[in-house]
């Protein structure tokens, strides 16, 4: 235990470019299924993986308090010989926090203990590290560690993370097999469920990914598949999910991919966002277009 210190971008643009132009569509919620909805109180900075830009950590930070965040650190998703790794915990102070503590263990006995678990009930916001998604479900889901996140976004606090840290926010947990993360559906497939009804990716388009969460949700109608490229990420309050960072966020609704709604401006199965962009998680409406409020000021 420690407790311390081959879809290219540019044709993307072209193809879905009409979608940043109009100013307002939407797509029906689900009819008889659970709503996908992000944490009631709190918030969630959910990444794509790649580098993660300063706009983004200082979001992050902001969210956590700015100046007064203390922030809890989670490498658990990584290999061992990766955990001493402080380039993210430079970043973290870099963008502001007052305080870091790494937290981490691969035995969710630890994690079930009132010693382990005592740094989170001062924070502010945790941040989990990439690696594979199953690494931290195997060492902090149902545990005490688990509530005391779920403690954190009740008083108003922040998570976020990036890659496997962004997939093991949803509530199904995509590449979650421990042989490979090729996989879609594996042997761990319970994320810790900060935002629910969901099933997250990662890395989507820099490794031509987009089309295997379409895939998926054909078979999984009750969950809200977000895919998202590296160097971006999304901020979910309640309903409301926002796209910041560099490149894109693929939102895929079962309704859309049935053929049961109509979506002019989806170029298949799924629909794009891009930075600035609003997206309602309940209606699937575009709250806010980027073209818009570029053109109004808003």
């Amino acid at each position: 235990m420690i407790i311390a210190l081959l879809f290219n971008k540019k044709r993307v643009t072209l193809l879905f470019s009409s979608l940043f132009i109009l100013s307002f569509f939407s797509v029906r919620a689900q009819s008889g299924t659970a709503n996908t909805v992000g944490p009631e109180k709190g918030a969630l900075v959910i990444v794509g993986g790649g580098n993660v830009g300063a706009d983004i950590w200082a979001r992050f930070i902001q969210l956590a308090g700015g100046t007064k965040a203390r922030i809890i650190y989670v490498p658990t998703a990584q290999e061992d010989s990766m955990l001493k790794s402080d380039r993210e915990i430079r970043s973290l102070k870099q963008a502001g926090a007052q305080e870091v503590v790494v937290l981490h263990t691969r035995d969710p006995k630890v994690a079930n203990t009132e010693a382990f678990v005592a740094p989170i009930k001062t924070a502010t916001g945790v941040w989990f590290e990439g690696g594979r998604q199953w690494r931290l479900a195997d060492s902090y889901l149902n545990t005490r560690t688990q509530q005391e996140f779920n403690a954190l976004l009740n008083r108003g606090g922040v998570i976020g993370g990036t890659s496997a840290g962004a997939s093991i926010q949803g509530s199904f947990l995509f590449r979650g097999d421990t042989k490979g993360n090729n996989i879609i559906v594996g042997d761990h497939v319970q994320g810790l469920g900060f935002m629910h009804n969901t099933a997250i990716d990662q890395h989507i388009l820099k490794r031509n990914r987009q089309f295997d969460m379409a895939e998926f949700i054909k078979t999984h109608p009750d969950l809200l598949g977000i895919g998202i490229d590296e160097s971006t990420g999304i901020v979910v309050q309640g309903n409301r999910l926002e796209v910041i960072g560099i490149s894109y966020v693929c939102i895929n609704d079962y309704n859309i991919i049935s053929g049961k709604e109509k979506n002019p401006y989806a170029n298949g199965p799924f629909f794009f966002l891009q930075k600035g962009q609003v997206l309602d998680l309940q209606t699937r409406r575009i709250k806010r277009d980027i073209a818009r409020a570029n053109n109004t000021g808003n």
